[in-house]
């Protein structure tokens, strides 16, 4: 497949993959914005979605752990809207969509998942940008080259 350049390309193209290579290709996409999260359960649900040898026990674990990272992300929030929090929050969901089977997985899929939640999860955080500075790459063109050169791989 050529370059992929719109969310239509994107979301057939993640249509296509098998549930291992969702889980990885989430995985890919959760890494980029895993600096915006300081839960170590986040980052041990990563590690655990891009082992390919990991077993049916592993991946339950880090489901579970994740979802117990979204639920102390979401309490951090609070009514107040912290962006920084609520970008924390995001990068959790994205990981538990990483490790969620993907008959257990909303719709999309748990790479189109984890998609939207790092997306949500960099908006958080240009909300909470004092600088006015907007990025050069928007969250969905990375996440168009990330997935265009894993299917080049």
């Amino acid at each position: 497949m050529s370059q992929i350049n719109n969310d239509t390309e994107f979301r057939q193209a993640l249509s296509d993959l098998d549930e291992a290579q969702q889980r990885t290709v989430a995985a890919m996409f959760v890494e980029h914005v895993l600096a915006l999260s300081d839960d170590d359960r986040v980052r041990r649900a990563v590690k655990v979605a891009t082992d390919n040898s990991a077993s049916e026990g592993e991946i339950s674990d880090a489901l579970k752990s994740a979802k117990s990272a979204i639920m102390d992300c979401s309490t951090r929030c609070g009514a107040e809207g912290n962006w920084t929090d609520q970008a924390g929050y995001f990068v959790a969901r994205a990981a538990v969509a990483a490790v969620t089977p993907a008959r257990q997985s909303k719709s999309g899929g748990p790479a189109w998942q984890a998609a939207m939640s790092s997306r949500m999860a960099q908006t958080s955080i240009l909300i909470d940008n004092d600088s006015g500075e907007i990025p050069e790459h928007s969250e969905n063109k990375w996440q168009y080259g990330i997935l265009s050169d894993y299917l080049k791989s």
